[in-house]
């Protein structure tokens, strides 16, 4: 019998995986989703769902709500992607990675199953988690989509709520080229009859939104217009929100760009109790304050360590940038130093130009297949300005940066969600 570490080369080998090699990996439709389902016995069915979509926050929003729902006494799934380090944090259950024995057990099972297609990666893998959620008789599920929502493999799931972040223009060569395009493939995640909150909007966004709404008789919120909160506060590593419906609520989660999932989380939570679901003040508290201990999540807006500040986050569009530079201009430093990489079917161009010109610049690429080489990377930069040199992994381009730095400095890690793994991965504990 194979191991659990050839079987899961075996998975990223025999099956496309957007995560590696891009569009290729990506089919489009349900087709594929429904039989797997047919052949799985409709796990999704066995439990309640919360679906989130959206281009930016849809990790933190669902690492908030299945924290929020576990602290309030629900047995909760939490379903994600991509993972960072270990296969596993994409399966958990009340924040534990799904064992690998039974990661071993499905794929033993079922990888070599007679299928008349060729399932991708990400097909394979939802079931795996749907099946996994089933055979633990959980109460809920927090769902992300992979990538869109309309043709993604989840959207064969009607859950009790959806979500969707926001819009920015990302994997355009897929979802399509403008905002309202991008839109529509979102709003594919909204069902019939089933509320729905949206994080954020534009006035084009906003009428495919509704349009689709009213088509499903679905209820829709705007967090954005609910007041959820009087103030928010920077406080250490965190913001303090002011007035919220379970009184003042401190969040560890430090990114400038939270401010905005915290608007969702709590219209979501408004919404939930109305649904029936048991959410209490305290629950929402312990899972804001406890988030990253509660279910694992990591490169938000990550302070790894002091004296000099290092900071990495997944951020890599220009509608996560722009949070992001505005905060690494707002933190104090004697020398900003950024280690960055980006996967080349991103707007490069677009996040380079939000970058500032004054810190010094560590071009890296990741170790997976669609990183931008750091060359290329350097020769965009320097035509918005970008001072800096090359290096061939994050792990080297790290080093570099930390060992130029002084206590006073500060030293960002970021560009692409897997510049982030590498670095949490290589670089981190060791």
């Amino acid at each position: 019998m194979k191991t659990y570490e050839e079987q899961i080369a075996e998975l990223y080998n025999r099956f496309p995986m957007y995560q590696q090699i891009g569009a290729g990996a990506y089919k489009p439709g349900l087709q594929n989703a429904e039989c797997l389902d047919r052949y799985f016995g409709h796990p999704h069915r066995q439990f309640k769902s919360i679906h989130i979509a959206g281009t930016n926050g849809k990790g933190s929003t669902s690492h908030l709500l299945a924290a929020i729902l576990a602290c309030s006494g629900y047995k909760t799934g939490l379903y994600t992607s991509p993972h960072l380090i270990d296969f596993r944090e994409r399966i958990k259950v009340d924040g534990e990675m799904i064992p690998r024995e039974r990661v071993l057990a499905f794929l033993s099972q079922h990888a070599d199953a007679a299928f008349s297609f060729r399932p991708s990666f990400f097909e394979l893998t939802t079931f795996m988690a749907f099946d996994y959620f089933a055979s633990q008789q959980i109460d809920v599920a927090v769902i992300e989509v992979g990538l869109g929502g309309r043709l993604d493999t989840t959207n064969v799931i009607t859950p009790e709520l959806s979500i969707i972040t926001n819009i920015s223009l990302d994997h355009v060569q897929m979802l399509g080229h403008d905002l309202p395009s991008i839109a529509r493939e979102k709003a594919g995640i909204i069902k019939p009859h089933v509320p729905v909150v949206i994080g954020e909007a534009t006035d084009e966004t906003k009428n495919v939104f509704d349009e689709k709404a009213r088509s499903c008789n679905a209820p829709i919120l705007y967090a954005e217009e609910r007041n959820c909160y009087a103030q928010a506060e920077a406080s250490h590593k965190g913001w303090l929100y002011k007035e919220t419906l379970a009184g003042d609520v401190w969040g560890e989660l430090g990114g400038e760009y939270q401010k905005k999932n915290t608007a969702t989380v709590l219209t979501a939570i408004e919404i939930l109790r109305e649904e029936g679901f048991t959410i209490t003040d305290e629950a929402i508290k312990e899972g804001f304050a406890h988030v990253t201990s509660l279910t694992g999540l990591q490169g938000r807006w990550q302070i790894v360590s002091t004296s000099p500040t290092v900071i990495c986050d997944t951020g890599h569009n220009t509608g996560g940038m722009q949070y992001i530079a505005r905060q690494l201009n707002a933190t104090p430093h004697k020398q900003l130093r950024i280690v960055i990489g980006m996967v080349n079917d991103k707007d490069i161009s677009g996040v380079i130009s939000m970058l500032p010109t004054d810190a010094i610049y560590y071009f890296t690429q990741a170790s997976v297949a669609r990183a931008m080489k750091a060359e290329e990377i350097a020769r965009i930069g320097a035509e918005h300005g970008l001072k800096g040199t090359t290096y061939a992994s994050v792990a080297e381009a790290y080093h570099a940066a930390r060992a130029a730095s002084d206590s006073h400095d500060v030293v960002f890690v970021g560009g692409s969600t897997f510049v982030v793994a590498d670095f949490l991965r290589e670089c981190i504990g060791k």
